[in-house]
Formats: C-alpha cells, structure tokens, sequence
C-alpha cells in the first residue's frame, strides 16, 4: 500500500506552472465505472475548490489532486462527477472565505492544504478514500454535506451556517487511537474560549460530553468522528468534526448563544473557528504525540460534563442482572470512563455498551 507523504517542492518553475495549468483547467472525471451508462437524472457533480496558506502549498496540494478524487460509492446508478479547480470561490460571498481562513492559520502542519466544496455527500469519505493522494494534514471543508457521518453509523444533520471538515493526521502508537477523539474535543472547546477573548466577545462554555460530542447549555452543538486504517509502522487517522456555528437548529448554535449574551454581539464566523482550531489542535498534537494523554488530562476534565455524575448502570447477566448507580471519576488509561460503585467496586463503562457492565444514561 501506498504512505501518504508530504510532496516534494517541483523540481522547477516550469513543472509547478504546469500542475497548477492542469488543475485549473477544472478537469472532470467520472468516477463510477458505468457513468457513460447513466442518465443525466442520476449524475451529481460536486465542485471542489484548491487552496493553500501559500502558493507553493496550493501547487502541491493541486499536484496532488491532479483531477482524479473518489468521493466514495452512492451505490445505484447514480454518477459522481468532480470538478477541480484552483479559484478558492469567492470572497466575501456566502461560502467558505478560503482567504480569511489562510490568513488567521498560523499552524504549519495542518490545514495549510485545504479542499473546499459548496455542496459534497461527506467531506470524511473524500480524505478517507483519497488519503494516499493527499498530504498528511488536508483538510476538507463543505458548505452542506448530503451524508455528513456519525458515530455507530449515524448521519449528522448539516444545514447551511455548520461548520463541518475532516481532516488527516498520523500516529503510530495504537494505544493512543482511542484518545485521538478526546484531544480533538479539547482542542475546539478551548479554540472557541480562544477566540472569543481574542475578539472581546462573552466566553461561551462549551463543554465535553464523552466520548465526543460538543454542548453548550445543555443542547448538543457538535460532534467528532475519527476512524483509522494501518499500513506498515503507521496509522492513518481521519477526523471529522460538525459544528453549529450560525445554525440554530436542529438544536442551538455558537452566534444564538452570543445573541443571548450580548446584545448587538459580533458573530463568530466558521474560517476564525477552524483556524482557531487547527492553531490549538497542533499545540495539543504535539504534547499528545510527545507526552501521552496524562498530561492534557487536566485540562480535559475540566471541559468534560462527567466529574462526579452519578449514572445508573446494569451488572451482570440475564436473570442476574442487577442496576447499580456509579459516580464518574475519570478516564481509565484506554479512554473508557472510571467509575465508582456505592459498594467501591470499580466499573470501566463503555459507549452504547452491550456488555456486563452498560450505561444506562450518561
């Protein structure tokens, strides 16, 4: 199999006119193997627009693309066709700001590569299925995702005004993996504190609830979605996160919560939070990579809902089967959570546990 890389500078001007010519040209592929079967009816074209926080980023990454995207199978007769092309969209227009974004970046190994698209069936299924291509640290941001994906195989409901990108990253200690989840949650919780001090705006509290999902005042406003596959020494690691920023329903979103804080208050916009994001998910990476989870543990406990909360738990088996009511105290190092019974016995809870020991409510 094929290691996602970090591509090499061309080796002249000449061979970097040339990729970001052949990127340019908006070049369409049809990527279903009986699409010249199809009937217009069936066939969606998605847009994907090139940008990168300089130009030699944005060469590489068009390099990279070259064209040629799997958006993933829709199944049916149905015809995915792609459009790439080096205009970041416009401006100051209701999509994505490609040019606010890169200019509010200031990490150097995530998100200076960006694909950005008006309309997309999953921005998780295009850097899951086009890892290879890509260099380590894309991301993929959609205006509207038609099949934004959860946990357990849920779909996350994307309406116009939710932040929602995937993006890749490598790690190659499994016992890590399942915590990748809880420093990505920290890192956008503490984005958002972050951002809003830097802007004078009212400190919204968004908080943790485990294993990964965002609320604020007691209504979910996000979740995140990391899923890996291993090639030789290495796994490769695709986040997803969705996030209500100017979107008021299904639940709430970030700008309602200022409205309600402060009148007259100035909205936070989606390119500062993702560049906010990646600005503190690159700090926390690091620490992580170099540490282990232990020494963010503070930090996340105190963004988590969990601490202390008592939760109604089933012990045993069939006919022996008994509820017991547990308080959280923690995580337990795989990144389960730690609990204490009323009796001291010690639980590890799992998520949508089938198992002896199943949450009840959380």
């Amino acid at each position: 199999m094929r290691f996602p890389i970090r591509l090499s500078p061309p080796a002249t001007s000449a061979a970097a006119a040339a990729a970001a010519v052949l990127a340019a040209f908006a070049i369409r592929r049809y990527l279903h193997p009986r699409s010249s079967m199809a009937t217009s009816a069936h066939r969606r074209i998605t847009t994907i627009f090139v940008a990168g926080k300089s130009t030699e980023d944005k060469q590489l990454l068009a390099a990279a693309v070259d064209g040629v995207l799997e958006l993933g199978g829709e199944g049916g007769d149905s015809v995915e066709e792609v459009t790439v092309s080096l205009d970041s969209g416009a401006a100051g227009g209701a999509g994505f700001d490609a040019a606010a974004y890169m200019g509010a970046l200031r990490a150097s190994r995530f998100g200076r590569w960006m694909l950005w698209s008006p309309r997309m069936a999953s921005t998780h299924d295009l850097v899951t299925h086009n890892f290879a291509k890509l260099p380590v640290g894309v991301v993929c941001v959609a205006d509207v995702q038609l099949k934004g994906r959860g946990r357990s195989k849920n779909v996350w409901e994307s309406p116009p005004g939710c932040l929602m990108f995937s993006f890749t990253s490598q790690m190659s200690d499994a016992q890590k993996l399942p915590l990748m989840q809880y420093v990505v949650c920290l890192a956008m919780t503490e984005a958002i504190k972050e951002l809003c001090r830097a802007k004078g705006l009212p400190e919204l509290d968004v908080k943790i609830k485990w294993p990964n999902d965002l609320y604020l005042e007691r209504l979910k406003i996000g979740g995140i979605l990391c899923t890996s596959s291993y090639q030789p020494k290495v796994y490769n690691i695709c986040t997803g996160i969705g996030l209500n920023v100017d979107n008021e329903n299904p639940t709430t979103c970030l700008n309602a919560a200022l409205k309600e804080l402060k009148v007259n208050s100035p909205m936070l916009t989606r390119e500062d939070i993702l560049a906010s994001f990646f600005n503190k998910f690159e700090v926390l990476f690091e620490i992580f990579s170099n540490e282990g989870f232990q020494a963010l543990e503070e930090q996340y406990y105190n963004s988590w809902l969990h601490s202390g909360q008592k939760v109604t738990v089933q012990d045993g088996h069939g006919t022996q089967r008994a509820d017991s009511v547990v308080t959280i105290q923690g995580l337990t190092p795989s990144g389960y959570l730690y609990a204490i019974g009323e009796d001291g016995k010690s639980y590890e809870l799992h998520p949508d546990g089938n198992s002896s020991s199943a949450i009840r409510q959380l």
